[in-house]
This record gives structure tokens, sequence and C-alpha cells, in this order.
């Protein structure tokens, strides 16, 4: 297994039940990772997070919850549901913008591996 899979499971990463949906083909999964470091939804979501705009807030948390958790990023989708639920209610709180650092301090890490 690559070495980046592992950092990623010690992060708290489920990439045994990620690797089952991408047919245990790790370079499709570190394909998509790649993708998903270099996509700019995250950047995006803080900007709008930022601005207290919840209706782009909720399309990038939206679009990047299901990337997550197919992914197999439980730590930082845990985070992210708690921004979709919220945005989708209307209902912004300082709480939202914890729920992004948290997700950023995690996308720091990843983006070490």
């Amino acid at each position: 297994m690559d070495t980046r899979l592992e950092k990623l499971r010690q992060l708290g990463c489920g990439i045994d039940e990620a690797m089952d949906r991408f047919m245990n083909d790790e370079q499709l999964y570190l394909s998509c990772f790649e993708n998903l470091l270099g996509d700019e939804s995250f950047e995006k979501l803080g900007s709008a997070l930022q601005n207290g705009d919840l209706e782009n807030a909720f399309h990038y948390a939206h679009m990047l919850k299901s990337v997550y958790a197919n992914m197999g990023m439980d730590p930082i989708y845990k985070d992210c549901v708690v921004i979709v639920e919220a945005a989708r209610d209307g209902n912004f709180t300082d709480d939202l913008l914890q729920s992004y650092d948290r997700m950023k301090a995690f996308m720091e890490k990843i983006k070490q591996i």
C-alpha cells in the first residue's frame, strides 16, 4: 500500500472503506486525492463563509461533503456536514467558521503527505 494512504489512515481517514468504493485501485484514489488538493472549492467555501454567503457556502460544502465521504476523509467530512446543515437552514453562527478552521487544519496536514 502506498505510504500516502497509510498516512491518511493514521489521520483518521477510512481508507479501507474508500478503497472498496475505488475498486481497490490505489492509483485512481491517489489521482482523485491530488485533484482534491488542487480544487478551488475549498477556498471558495472559506470565502463564502467569511462573507456570510450561506447560499454559496451550502453549494461548495455540499459538493465537498460528497467527495470527502467517497474518499473516506471522515475527520473533514464531519465538519463539512455541520456547514451543510447550518447553511441549508440559513443559520450562520461562529460554529461554521470553527468547523471551517478545523477543516483547513486537516487540509494543511494532508497537503504535507
